[in-house]
């Protein structure tokens, strides 16, 4: 069948049927709007596959040399827009064959020798996620680096921590962000980790069961940078646990996107304020002129749920399928382009937009007076004393209570006020209360106190750079 007759029958498979497959059907089925992303993972592919051909005397020098010089050119096409995508040839991989049949022949029909569309899409996938991988790990990077740098000039600034979004303990700003530095840098090594296994070659499997000719898997898996192959045809050709494997990665990664985009949109309203936004990332009001809505952490957050529910998809695409290809496996593509697109804009974008806060240190640290974060500090500190902690709390309570009856903070009682609470008070409860002495008193590894930040930003930095 020649490349033309190819295009007129729609289908590989066309002398099969004795009808055309209706308009309806075809727009039903076809893939190509879509999966034409793939296209240069489909032509490396097709690359590697045709050279082990060669190599194993499949098919000849000759037609080795057409394919590669007609790839060459659909190449160019594509990139130059030139090249025309049909409808009726389905998909991304036969739309490249039919036009490479068209450029150079009978080489371009040898070209499908030895495998199938189903081997050839699951490693078409498998490039093109390893590709955007490698690029999202740079953007974790990114994002890291941009919290590393605000971390490093907030060590000294406090802020009140909460539990139950209630003022519990003073920290530092830096502290806090830099809590999230560690919730990327552990996607990261989930994303690394999902690489392993995505970085494996599923060509040779054929259509379900292998095949008779004599390929030389290895050579084709070297060939294209794989760490190996699929070592089961039927398992090669239908599971795609790789891309939900991929889905969590980027679910969990939004999920701490939207905590931190979260915090923004809190911490800017004027009920904190304690950090502006720029305004590049912020919109206004049409009718309320003084409005700066955090309209770009707000979209982060909300693009959360997107990714999220392309993993619930893929799931539950994958659940009821019996061994081995299906089409419905033609219904994974959409969901993880769309997830590579969106976490790779997110944090692009988020990374960008930390990195210009204007930080407000006195708006912190009033915040933080307000709660009474001190709190423990001073059951500490009756503790330390030789006082069981249970008792030391219903102490403190007491403490809290006269705060609150004078209007002041812990650190503000005098010394007299909070000795009549308990013998055991000693004359240095004064310095334990306030928000610096609680911060330099949790100098542990891990800690709050300023000298620990320091430690995680210079660990960080080395591990970043």
């Amino acid at each position: 069948m020649s490349g033309n007759q190819l295009d007129q029958k729609s289908k590989a498979w066309s002398a099969l049927f004795s009808e055309p497959m209706s308009a309806l059907v075809q727009r039903y089925t076809a893939s190509v709007d879509f999966d034409q992303r793939l296209w240069r993972a489909d032509i490396q592919g097709s690359l590697a596959h045709a050279g082990m051909l060669a190599a194993q005397g499949i098919i000849g020098a000759q037609d080795l040399a057409d394919i590669q010089r007609g790839m060459a050119q659909i190449t160019a096409e594509i990139e130059s827009g030139a090249f025309q995508w049909k409808l009726e040839l389905e998909d991304v991989h036969l739309n490249i064959e039919a036009r490479l049949t068209q450029l150079v022949g009978d080489a371009g029909k040898r070209l499908h020798t030895g495998r199938s569309r189903n081997d050839q899409v699951a490693t078409d996938v498998r490039l093109w996620l390893r590709g955007e991988i490698d690029a999202l790990a740079g953007l974790l990077v990114d994002m890291q680096r941009a919290l590393v740098e605000v971390a490093a000039k907030n060590t000294d600034t406090v802020m009140p921590g909460f539990t139950h979004l209630q003022v519990a303990q003073p920290v530092s700003f830096a502290h806090h962000l830099l809590a999230y530095v560690e919730m990327f840098a552990r996607d990261a090594e989930r994303l690394a980790d999902v690489r392993k296994r995505v970085n494996r070659l599923p060509l040779g499997a054929a259509a379900l069961a292998g095949t008779s000719y004599p390929l030389d898997r290895e050579a084709v898996a070297a060939a294209l940078g794989f760490d190996g192959v699929c070592e089961n045809s039927l398992d090669a050709v239908s599971d795609r646990d790789f891309a939900i494997e991929f889905l969590a990665f980027a679910s969990i990664t939004m999920v701490h996107v939207s905590r931190m985009a979260e915090e923004l949109v809190l911490w800017m309203s004027q009920n904190f304020g304690f950090i502006d936004l720029a305004d590049r990332y912020c919109t206004g009001s049409s009718i309320m002129p003084q409005k700066r809505n955090p309209d770009v952490a707000e979209l982060a957050r909300g693009k959360s749920g997107r990714v999220v529910g392309h993993l619930m998809g893929l799931i539950t695409l994958m659940k009821g399928q019996p061994l081995a290809y299906n089409k419905d496996n033609q219904e994974d593509k959409e969901p993880l382009f769309d997830t590579v697109d969106t976490l790779a804009a997110t944090l692009r974008i988020m990374a960008e937009m930390v990195a210009g806060i204007t930080v407000k240190p006195a708006a912190m640290e009033a915040a933080a007076k307000r709660g009474y974060a001190t709190a423990t500090d001073l059951a500490d500190h009756l503790v330390k004393k030789g006082l069981p902690f249970r008792d030391a709390h219903e102490v403190v309570a007491h403490a809290v209570k006269l705060g609150l009856q004078k209007g002041v903070d812990l650190a503000e009682l005098s010394l007299d006020e909070l000795k009549a609470l308990h013998p055991l008070v000693g004359d240095d409860a004064p310095q334990v209360l306030t928000l610096r002495g609680s911060l330099e008193a949790r100098n542990v590894r891990g800690g709050t106190a300023p000298a620990q930040a320091l430690a995680q930003i210079a660990r960080h930095r080395a591990r970043l750079a």
